[in-house]
């Protein structure tokens, strides 16, 4: 028997993304974001509201970075989603980040954070909250790299976000299927 919840945010999993940017100062700053996803083969998509300090500095910067939250950082990409830039100016640091220029767009790359999608702003629509932006770069950390470098799961220890029991939960590297290949056998 299957129990109704009606209309809610609720998937899994919910990757958890760190949105950096600067502002126009050239200031860093980031935000934990959960409702994002891949929006095409080369486009993210962000549901975002427009009073964010990072929606602020997106539209005028017209550029973002997009880090995959982790294990290790977890208390900092936390504290990231629940306390705004335009109220701490030292969010950024104060949440043991380290910005590094992007060589492709103009938002910082977080050291601590592995792995990461350089985006080109495309559009963001203030009604709806949505945000669309072009991948330009994904850059990798090689600590967390196999030697044919592919991303090992494992070393990343990448975080979802549980919206139903408001928890973080981590992926691990079991593998349980092979995509692409599995399912034929029922051809």
């Amino acid at each position: 028997m299957r129990k109704n919840f009606g209309s809610k945010p609720w998937s899994y999993p919910q990757p958890v993304f760190i949105i950096a940017t600067y502002d126009k100062d050239g200031n860093p700053n980031a935000m934990n974001a959960a409702w994002c996803g891949i929006n095409d083969t080369d486009e993210v998509y962000i549901c975002m509201g427009s009073r964010h300090k990072t929606t602020e500095n997106i539209e005028e910067r017209k550029a973002f970075t997009v880090s995959m939250g982790d294990v290790k950082h977890v208390v900092a990409c936390d504290y990231v989603g629940i306390v705004s830039g335009s109220d701490e100016p030292d969010k950024f640091k104060k949440a043991g980040f380290t910005a590094i220029k992007s060589e492709f767009v103009d938002a910082p790359l977080i050291e601590e954070l592995p792995m990461t999608l350089e985006c080109e702003l495309v559009s963001y629509d203030k009604s709806t909250g949505r945000l669309i932006g072009k991948i330009k770069n994904i850059s990798i950390d090689d600590s967390v790299l196999t030697p044919d470098d592919k991303v090992d799961v494992g070393k990343l220890a990448p975080i979802v976000f549980d919206a139903i029991n408001k928890t973080y939960l981590k992926i691990d590297d079991r593998v349980v299927g092979q995509a692409f290949r599995d399912g034929a056998r029922l051809q």
